[in-house]
């Protein structure tokens, strides 16, 4: 390709590829704010049960939303960050008995397996997991046996591209030109996921 040719950036490839790749490095603790507009969208679709844990809080800005609609939230993060119990939470190292309530976070995504299987195995039967997490979760072959084993219900896909912030600074990265979606786990569940659309 002649020099001539290219107008764009380091960033601009990253963009067109549909990663959220920048030219810092990611957070050390991989913390990426969601957009509070990812709780609300979800709100719309689903019903939970009056105790939730949001288990990688950040800074709140889900666990706001589903407090503001009634629920009971247990906030925690492996870093306190202003919002939520004010010591480190680590929720894959720390031993908990079983939650009764429903598990809703945006997990670390290079552990987030890792939550799902946790949080399933903490709650009674019948009661819901939910992650944020990237579209591009559904593939791997290591993601594919779990997924047998413990099929979603349902999958929301967001249709706009909803943003996710390192450190929370949504005005700084601007838009996002990553996929995400709501998975949405009920312990005890068989059977194909349905995958719906949401705005």
């Amino acid at each position: 390709m002649n020099n001539k040719d290219w107008s764009g950036n380091k960033r601009s490839v990253y963009t067109t590829l549909g990663t959220n790749h920048n030219e810092t490095e990611r957070e050390h603790n991989d913390f990426y704010a969601t957009d509070p507009k990812a709780m609300e969208l979800l709100l719309d679709q689903e019903t939970f049960s009056n105790n939730i844990w949001e288990c990688a809080c950040g800074a709140g800005h889900l666990s706001r939303i589903l407090e503001s609609h009634g629920y009971n939230v247990l906030s925690t993060d492996l870093i306190y960050r202003g919002y939520g119990l004010e010591k480190s939470v680590d929720f894959l190292k720390d031993d908990f008995p079983t939650y009764n309530g429903d598990i809703i976070t945006n997990p670390p995504y290079k552990y987030a397996l890792e939550f799902i299987q946790k949080a399933l195995d903490m709650i009674p039967r019948g009661h819901k997991v939910a992650m944020f997490l990237k579209l591009q979760f559904l593939e791997g072959k290591r993601r594919k046996g779990f997924f047998l084993k413990n099929p979603p219900k349902t999958i929301y896909v967001s249709s706009s591209r909803i943003q996710c912030a390192m450190n929370g600074e949504f005005e700084k990265y601007g838009s996002s030109a990553v996929a995400y979606a709501w998975y949405i786990w009920v312990k005890g569940h068989k059977g194909d996921p349905v995958i719906k659309w949401m705005n």
